[in-house]
């Protein structure tokens, strides 16, 4: 297994929001490898959303439709479609969180991706450390 010690930001370029006749939304988008772990998506209240779908890579879905925006942002749910062409690859339901300000830390790799290197804890997470010892000349003891 691949351990990465950075979060990548995917754009989804072409995704689709469907409401039901309950008012409940689905969000259609291309499948991304692996599952799904403790997914949520955020959303600024404007025109952009965030599906952060695990620790290691989130989906930036942006120029959301107008008429999108009021449902969107009074959904507590959303049910996230992933499509590998036609074909559903998964279905998950995903939180929503109204936030003021998505914020892109990283650094651009290619037009359609940002990359933000973990902080000091992130990376010790994901690194499974069991024990951290403190060198230089001011610990020798």
């Amino acid at each position: 297994m691949e351990t990465q010690y950075y979060t990548l930001i995917e754009r989804q370029d072409f995704f689709e929001i469907i409401e039901n006749k309950y008012g409940e939304l689905a969000i259609f988008i291309d499948a991304r490898s692996g599952a799904p772990d403790n997914p949520i998506l955020e959303f600024d209240g404007k025109r952009t959303a965030l599906l952060k779908r695990d620790s290691h890579l989130a989906v930036k879905l942006d120029n959301i439709h107008a008429e999108t925006v009021e449902p969107l942002a009074e959904s507590e749910f959303v049910m996230i479609v992933e499509l590998k062409g036609k074909m559903v690859e998964r279905i998950y339901g995903v939180p929503v969180e109204n936030v003021e300000e998505i914020v892109f830390e990283g650094k651009q790799t290619r037009a359609d991706e940002i990359v933000r290197a973990k902080n000091r804890e992130e990376l010790l997470k994901s690194f499974g450390a069991v024990k951290i010892w403190t060198n230089g000349k001011n610990n020798v003891k």
